[in-house]
């Protein structure tokens, strides 16, 4: 069955809780009035999907449509702006305070349950397999023109495993775990809110991407990670190669493909995170500042 946004929220808040919520716990969770968590908990509860405060199989049957099954990590490319640390090592594989970048990804991943893991590489691409000590489960696959296309080429390579999945960039410091979620009601893409920006941001209107830019106010600095429903996973399979194919597809990045070249057929909406939760690492001079053992 197909839950109401509304539904979805309310069974999701229970479902992650480790105690019974009362109404008023899940207003706070939600942002729902009181009134409406009275009316949707009778709803499911009339469903069968909850009962005495807590989901029941049923319950968690109709979530099941909305889980992230997989994740895929873009870790191809060179990390120019890192030189020198990039020289040998690729940039998701850097460490900062003693731990590689991907590493806070990886673990936000086994933490929400998300065990299916490709990693697509290109760069270096052996160096890759010191993960799977830690990390037994991840599947490589291999770019092998990650030195003549931009990412999209990646995005290609893993066409068919976008549904229901998470994307990630490989190369971003995760502090915030919690905001890679179990379950998803639509597409989305995680982004900042931002008076001002000079970087890739979103134009967004009642929770969905109208545009991606570079540079805006008002507006939603946009952060790699994303998650694609079945639905749009499946339109991503067809799509990704159309535009590869297509004049100048190779100088694309893979995000284009929907929210760009391709966003009639998508609605993707915005997810909000801080900018404490995550911090993207551009430079080894942002890498010192952040981790003061490579400023030698």
């Amino acid at each position: 069955m197909a839950l109401s946004r509304k539904q979805f929220d309310v069974l999701v808040a229970m479902k992650e809780s480790e105690t019974t919520l009362s109404q008023r716990e899940l207003e706070k969770i939600t942002g729902f009035s009181l009134g409406t968590i009275n009316k949707v908990i009778k709803e499911l509860t009339e469903e069968g999907l909850i009962e005495n405060g807590n989901v029941t199989e049923s319950g968690t049957e109709a979530l099941e449509p909305y889980c992230a099954k997989r994740a895929v990590f873009i870790a191809a490319g060179f990390g120019s702006r890192m030189v020198p640390i990039t020289l040998n090592t690729p940039k998701p594989l850097v460490r900062v305070h003693g731990k590689r970048i991907i590493d806070t990804l990886l673990d936000a991943c086994l933490a929400a349950g998300i065990e299916e893991i490709y990693i697509v590489r290109g760069y270096l691409a052996e160096q890759f397999d010191q993960l799977l000590y830690k990390y037994p489960n991840i599947r490589f696959l291999d770019n092998p023109v990650y030195n003549e296309a931009n990412n999209i080429s990646s995005a290609v390579l893993a066409r068919h495993l976008l549904s229901n999945s998470y994307v990630f960039e490989a190369d971003l410091l995760l502090s915030n775990p919690k905001i890679i979620t179990k379950y998803h009601y639509t597409s989305d893409f995680l982004a900042i809110p931002k008076e001002r920006t000079d970087d890739w941001c979103f134009a967004v209107k009642d929770g969905v991407i109208k545009e991606e830019k570079v540079g805006g106010e008002n507006c939603w600095q946009m952060v790699g990670i994303s998650y694609w429903n079945d639905e749009d996973g499946k339109k991503l399979e067809e799509d990704l190669p159309s535009v590869f194919k297509g004049p100048g597809g190779k100088e694309r990045y893979w995000e284009q493909v929907p929210l760009v070249y391709k966003k009639e057929n998508y609605k993707v909406a915005v997810r909000e995170c801080r900018e404490e939760d995550i911090v993207e690492i551009d430079t080894f001079r942002e890498l010192k500042e952040i981790d003061k053992s490579y400023d030698v």
